[in-house]
């Protein structure tokens, strides 16, 4: 949808970015507004209407400013103000209003000489009272250019100081408001047919926007600044005429859609095609530098080659994850994924981590390792779910959200990627001489290095071929590279680590329970059972308000602002992933919560469920999500949750939800912008298959678990339980009715809505029943995808 947005209306898009042009020239600003950084407000005590002591404001409130500076003392030595303002013992010389907000964003810009407020009506009753246009940034705490951005302009005071005087500034932090962050990027797509973080915006006090753009740097945005300051004192009624044609524009791109008929198999062998043509036959993955991951697609891709044994499906998937665990994306030392590669060979990423990707990564890597019987995908599972147990995790069991691409250097400076990268020299004096020269043939490590003269890890050769060269055995070469792995790993912990959100969404660790749990029933490893287990409990019982409503942000303490689509949406399938592998009833009957809050409060009368609930804050629009992007959308997820539960419970009603959706988005599914509902709709065509295994008390399903894991079968549901479960249970999923353990022995029930196959206790006969697949086309199959033999 906002692919669609984009096109629809990009004529409208130019003739607003045109009237808004900043590329007309303007004098000097040092010169021209010289005053501004000289002027001292005037101090008011008598109602305390004005702001903290700040560059270019009117009227500095006393006990305002001693407010935010009481909140700043109470944090305690352990605070680090980040900011260049400093006053002799670190004092920060400036404190705005996001002193009092708990999102690590906005305290990253608590220190900035602009006078920042948080997101709500205070801010724009003040604009409205005083006739000031809205400035409005976006961003998130982990993003690079967001930090240049803060560096280069809103610490600069002179800058700011216009800023104060001419604007009221808010600060909105896209992870804890995606509601926000969905709207004004659609105008920002529209205005200039593209977006990204830093976001800038500019509105009336209407909350409409009438400018938008990325990232500015400083000379750029002052330019920007002084020519709305202008238009908006001379011209302000044309300003506001066309803030309400790109309202309207947004508005009418947010409205439901007629819906279609639900589609048919033709639409995955669309986007099987689709993707085998952006295919990169040289280095993987699917389109050119810079390269993401796209775990949505891989993940289609694998379900397409189980119903059509395409060879070529195969090879996306299998090169593509092979390139990335070799690649620099890939953290060779501490295991996990960075956020994306900036070149064609997956070798020097943008060095932030993101939770959402390893989550959806490790799922792929799991599915690929079931498919293929790889030991390297199963390798990188491991050691990515290790470093979320390691370093993503809280005491509480939440998963926090992010680490940043920047570091500090011994002098203080922040640099991209300095934390992940080597030098020689540095891995010879962690390891010595001999073992350096391994993992420096190992590593691809170089004096001249392949980043700003180091080195960031790869494996650019097969392991053989090292093991050849430096005349090991493979089994030495990989013992040696372990140690110096754990060595390295050692060493790098004392290097001062780059900034870590410790915020836990919702939406985000309810991915990451998935992950969890999966890894630990398809690689038998109980310990990630339990690490899911506990974050699932963390959230559930954390993240609530007083009146029970689920909450999206966690930090410091306290959970804050109501749960959005994709909060439900993803906490419901790691729960139901989670009922997969320890079949306990009150994460099932948590899971059937979650959905009834969905359906009462944010479900679309034409299909689909809105981002927000139905008493939330009145914005422009209210949206459903209509874009499977680097997480995928709410209704893509929650398309699959209603067909797992009405496998689960039987229940036809969840089914039709499903379908209502699939014709909702039938134009999104027909142009392919919805792997990730595309997964769901194979899941649909496909007849899934419900699994039931009953112990008796006391007994094992081993024997038959082992043949569940060896075998991809992602269209089913799994419920395992012993006698006495299943008795406790039989009321909430009917499925249950009638299975038992048969002559004592834990027995498999092998199901299609409801009509099973005999019943068995032996792995040979129940591994059969598993792998009977459906083709995607009865009596013919699909022509073989072409792939591209060269770049």
């Amino acid at each position: 949808m906002r692919l669609a947005r984009q096109r629809l209306f990009l004529l409208l898009g130019s003739l607003l970015f045109m009237a808004c042009d900043s590329s007309i020239p303007r004098p000097d600003h040092a010169e021209a507004h010289g005053a501004h950084t000289q002027a001292h407000p005037t101090t008011r005590a008598d109602d305390g209407v004005g702001d903290p002591q700040l560059p270019g404001v009117g009227q500095v409130d006393p006990a305002l400013e001693a407010r935010l500076r009481a909140l700043l003392a109470a944090k305690g030595s352990s605070y680090h103000p980040r900011t260049q303002h400093l006053e002799g013992g670190g004092a920060p010389t400036y404190v705005n209003r996001l002193i009092a907000e708990r999102s690590p964003y906005l305290l990253q810009h608590a220190h900035n000489p602009v006078n920042w407020y948080p997101w709500g009506d205070e801010a724009f009753e003040r604009a409205r009272r005083e006739g000031k246009p809205v400035f409005l940034s976006i961003g998130y705490s982990t993003c690079h250019w967001c930090h240049v951005m803060e560096r280069e302009s809103f610490e600069d005071v002179e800058l700011a100081a216009y800023l104060n005087e001419h604007f009221i500034a808010i600060k909105v932090d896209r992870e804890e408001r995606p509601d926000i962050d969905d709207i004004y990027m659609t105008a920002v797509q529209m205005l200039t047919g593209h977006g990204g973080w830093p976001m800038t915006t500019i509105l009336t006090p209407d909350r409409q926007p009438f400018f938008g753009g990325t990232y500015f740097p400083k000379p750029r945005l002052m330019a920007i600044l002084e020519q709305i300051v202008v238009r908006y004192a001379d011209d302000r009624d044309a300003l506001v005429a066309r803030a309400r044609q790109l309202t309207r524009a947004i508005t009418a791109s947010s409205a439901p859609r007629p819906a279609g008929d639900v589609p048919g198999a033709e639409a995955l062998e669309n986007m099987a095609r689709s993707l085998a043509r952006g295919f990169d036959p040289v280095f993987g993955g699917i389109g050119g530098a810079p390269k993401f991951p796209q775990p949505a697609r891989l993940m289609f891709l694998l379900r397409y080659y189980r119903r059509t044994s395409d060879a070529g499906a195969l090879r996306v998937v299998r090169e593509t994850l092979m390139k990335m665990a070799d690649g620099g994306i890939y953290d060779q030392v501490g295991g996990g994924f960075h956020r994306y590669a900036t070149d064609a060979r997956w070798l020097v990423p943008h060095f932030e981590k993101m939770l959402y990707d390893n989550a959806q990564l490790v799922v792929v890597y799991l599915e690929a390792y079931q498919v293929t019987g790889e030991p390297r995908f199963a390798e990188i599972v491991r050691e990515t779910l290790d470093y979320v147990a390691r370093e993503m995790t809280s005491p509480e069991g939440g998963f926090y959200s992010a680490t940043d691409a920047d570091s500090p250097s011994p002098d203080g400076e922040d640099e991209e990627g300095l934390f992940f990268t080597w030098t020689p020299a540095e891995i010879e004096a962690v390891v010595g001489a001999d073992e350096a020269r391994v993992a420096d043939a190992f590593w691809g490590v170089s004096s001249r290095g392949n980043f700003e003269g180091r080195t960031i890890l790869s494996r650019p050769r097969p392991a053989a071929e090292v093991a050849a060269e430096l005349r090991l055995s493979p089994t030495q070469l990989s013992t040696t590279i372990e140690r110096v792995r754990g060595a390295l790993y050692a060493a790098r912990a004392r290097r001062q680590p780059p900034l870590r959100d410790d915020k836990i969404l919702t939406a985000w660790n309810g991915l990451m329970i998935s992950a969890f749990a999966r890894a630990a029933l398809v690689l038998d490893e109980p310990r990630y059972g339990a690490v899911a287990k506990k974050a699932a409990e963390f959230v559930t019982k954390r993240l609530r308000d007083d009146s029970g409503a689920l909450m999206r942000s966690y930090m410091d303490g306290a959970a804050v602002h109501r749960a959005y689509l994709d909060d439900h949406a993803f906490l419901i399938e790691g729960l139901l992933d989670l009922y997969e592998l320890t079949g306990e009833g009150e994460t099932m009957a948590e899971a059937l919560r979650l959905q009834g809050a969905l359906d009462d409060h944010y479900a679309a009368d034409e299909g689909g469920y809105y981002m927000t609930r139905d008493d939330h804050e009145a914005l422009l629009m209210r949206d459903r999500p209509s874009y499977d992007g680097a997480v995928p959308s709410g209704n893509s997820v929650e398309a699959l949750n209603l067909l797992r539960i009405g496998e689960f419970t039987g229940a036809d009603a969840a089914r039709q939800k499903a379908e209502r959706i699939f014709g909702a988005f039938s134009e999104g599914l027909s142009r392919g912008g919805l792997p990730r509902m595309l997964v769901a709709l194979d899941f649909y065509l496909d007849q899934a298959r419900e699994i039931v295994l009953v112990r008796p008390r006391q007994g094992s399903d081993v024997d038959l678990l082992r043949e569940l894991r060896q075998t991809f079968l992602p269209n089913r549901v799994l419920l395992r339980l012993d006698t006495l479960e299943l008795q406790a249970q039989a009321s909430l999923l009917p499925i249950l009715e009638g299975k038992r353990a048969l002559s004592g022995r834990t027995t498999a029930y092998v199901c299609e809505r409801g009509r099973c196959e005999l019943p068995t206790s032996d792995p040979a006969t129940f591994g059969q029943q598993l792998r009977r697949v459906r083709p995607l086309r009865e009596g013919s199959a699909p022509s073989p995808l072409s792939l591209p033999t060269r770049r």
